[in-house]
């Protein structure tokens, strides 16, 4: 039976540290060969054919591994997370530790909970910025202004208390360069020539982003947490005029199959829109 130890770190991150014991490694071990030998082809014998002894010796040793914990990752990290009653809200993050013949197995897992989201007087510190556009100076009421989407954050962002995962912030930081990298190359540029129009370094580039990136998260959460107290919930109903407003069949089409993520942009501007009516 695996075996899985967890350790929670200050910033939230969850470790799992999963032995997998030799037994199941030498079970799953001839499992693979198995499959592997009968999709082989080897000279002088026809596609899956060949003796087993003969096609293990020409596999590649790393190929091998890999789909062994391929078959093997799956079972273990989700045994380690219903043990320790987890509820991850991403993917786990997995390194190799110990890998060797004969031994057990031993990999490590970071993933994360959902962090808690200490609000504070956050009505309070909204309302000082939405005030100023409600106080009506006669003959001046035409000038008067919607507070701006960033003023409302920033104020969020000087209240509330959150710790966000580093793992996540990672992970979103990679999202953003990728991204980023993607549009670079389309301009015709390689990285390093970007860099040097922008004279930054990748150092400088990556701090920056991941700045961006822990911000983006925070206000992610908090908006959905204002959600969750105040109650703000999208119905069928909107969903569907979402998608009825689509630019095009393809567009439609893509908003078709990810309702769920089109619930979560509508309820974040509903909770948006109530933060800028307070």
């Amino acid at each position: 039976m695996n075996k899985a130890t967890i350790e929670r770190q200050d910033d939230g991150t969850i470790k799992f540290t999963i032995t997998i014991p030799k037994d199941s490694v030498a079970k799953t071990t001839d499992e693979v060969l198995g499959e592997m030998a009968k999709g082989a082809t080897m000279p002088g014998f026809r596609k899956g054919k060949a003796p087993q002894k003969l096609v293990e010796g020409a596999l590649n040793p790393d190929q091998v591994r890999e789909n062994i914990l391929k078959k093997l990752l799956p079972q273990a990290y989700s045994e380690a997370v219903q043990e320790n009653k987890i509820t991850p809200i991403m993917n786990p993050k997995l390194h190799v530790e110990k890998i060797e013949d004969g031994e057990d197995w031993v990999v490590t897992a970071l993933t994360c909970e959902l962090p808690n989201v200490d609000l504070g007087e956050y009505k309070k510190s909204v309302q000082k910025i939405t005030a100023k556009s409600k106080i009506i100076i006669p003959g001046k009421e035409q000038e008067q202004q919607k507070p701006s989407m960033d003023d409302i954050v920033k104020a969020l962002l000087d209240t509330v208390k959150v710790k966000i995962p580093q793992i996540l912030i990672d992970q979103e930081t990679d999202r953003l360069l990728s991204q980023l990298l993607d549009d670079v190359k389309r301009l015709g540029l390689n990285l390093e020539q970007y860099l040097g129009t922008t004279k930054r370094s990748p150092e400088d580039l990556r701090n920056e982003y991941a700045k961006r990136a822990e911000t983006d998260i925070t206000v992610e959460f908090v908006l959905q947490k204002i959600a969750e107290v105040e109650k703000i919930a999208v119905d069928p109903k909107e969903i569907e005029e979402a998608i009825q407003k689509a630019k095009d069949p393809q567009e439609k089409q893509n908003l078709e199959g990810n309702k769920y993520l089109l619930a979560g942009i509508l309820r974040q501007q509903k909770t948006l829109d109530f933060l800028m009516n307070l």
